[in-house]
């Protein structure tokens, strides 16, 4: 089969475009995939450059085309341990389910399915633990993808391949840090918001009955208030005032930080699942606990992440940007593009279609 091989950790000449991969076999317990479309996401840059070592401490735009000059493999990882080379990444994949192991129905093949990007049943459903669809096993950038059939969940809807690629991952972030703060009807600020995440926290916000402000560059204000932002904030000036807003919905980090608890009310509520602009910066505990604020880490997602957001598609409740999509031969350019932000949404990839 056609596939990207991720042969190390580095720049975009680790991303090897092959043609005589071959097709995988699905064990028992789960389904094999021909995928239509997969999205591109973060964690494909972060990972494939090392960023989640703990010896990087600068922002993913600084090595995401060239890498790192040093980077520690052995924790180099969304799970913290040595990533497995060549692997071939894609935390998304939209497709049809062609054959399946031992313990599955066959009713199965033929599905319209997408698979959820945190994989449970590779740690046998254990809290807190997971493996990342296209890190710790392989993903979506390939013409054909194995993954357990009790995470790869049958989609009615009349959404295009890509669309519905842009879902898995950015998605179910942006839910699962909604869900974790138990975000109703309030004042919620989103940084990165004309990203994939951002973008898709800013529709999810939104149909939670939240108000949301939106954090992003003036030339893409329009487009995010057209998803649902009441109010947008640029980037590098000041935020709200103090206690203004009730949950913060954090994709950056960098040097503006500190000001994101400023702007929590008392009792308010942070969430982070990602840190692009920077991972390191300085808190001063004080306001921590003075004021009551409680900080959620959100990686893990329970199973009503997911399947919530299946429901939310099939009601036609969400629906993603994809702002371009690229045949799967032109990776690099398509990674070079989704570097640049100049795009708001998703970029999608596609595979070419299989001869049978």
């Amino acid at each position: 089969m056609t596939a990207v091989l991720l042969t190390g950790h580095g720049g975009l000449d680790k991303l090897e475009y092959r043609t005589d991969v071959a097709v995988p076999r699905p064990d028992r317990g789960e389904v094999l995939i021909e995928v239509a479309a997969a999205g591109i996401n973060n964690t494909d840059i972060n990972t494939r450059i090392g960023w989640y070592s703990k010896a990087i401490d600068s922002d993913t735009s600084s090595g995401g085309a060239s890498g790192f000059e040093s980077v520690d493999d052995d924790d180099a990882s969304w799970s913290g341990t040595t990533l497995k080379f060549p692997r071939i990444q894609g935390a998304d994949v939209c497709g049809r389910i062609v054959a399946v192991g031992d313990g599955v129905s066959p009713d199965r093949i033929g599905e319209r399915v997408l698979v959820r990007t945190m994989l449970r049943s590779y740690v046998d459903y254990r809290p807190y633990e997971c493996w990342t669809f296209g890190s710790e096993c392989d993903g979506g950038f390939a013409q054909y993808a194995v993954a357990p059939a009790r995470e790869t969940f049958a989609v009615d809807s009349e959404w295009s391949d890509a669309e519905l690629a842009a879902l898995p991952c950015a998605y179910s972030t942006a839910e699962n840090m909604l869900h974790r703060a138990a975000v109703g009807a309030e004042r919620v600020l989103i940084t990165g918001a004309s990203g994939g995440v951002g973008l898709a926290a800013v529709q999810l916000a939104k149909r939670r009955g939240a108000t949301v402000i939106a954090v992003c560059s003036p030339d893409k204000a329009s487009e995010v208030k057209a998803q649902g932002a009441d109010r947008t904030i640029e980037r590098g000036v000041d935020l709200l005032g103090a206690g203004s807003v009730d949950v913060v919905v954090d994709l950056v980090v960098g040097p503006q930080w500190p000001q994101l608890l400023d702007v929590l009310r008392t009792g308010g509520r942070y969430t982070i699942a990602g840190a692009i602009g920077g991972p390191i910066s300085e808190i001063d505990l004080r306001t921590v606990y003075l004021r009551d604020l409680t900080l959620y880490g959100c990686t893990f997602q329970d199973d009503a992440v997911f399947e919530n957001l299946v429901g939310y598609i099939e009601r036609n409740e969400i629906r993603p940007v994809v702002s371009a999509t690229y045949p799967l031969s032109d990776i690099v350019r398509a990674q070079e593009d989704f570097l640049a932000k100049k795009h708001i949404g998703k970029l999608v990839l596609i595979p070419p279609t299989p001869q049978k």
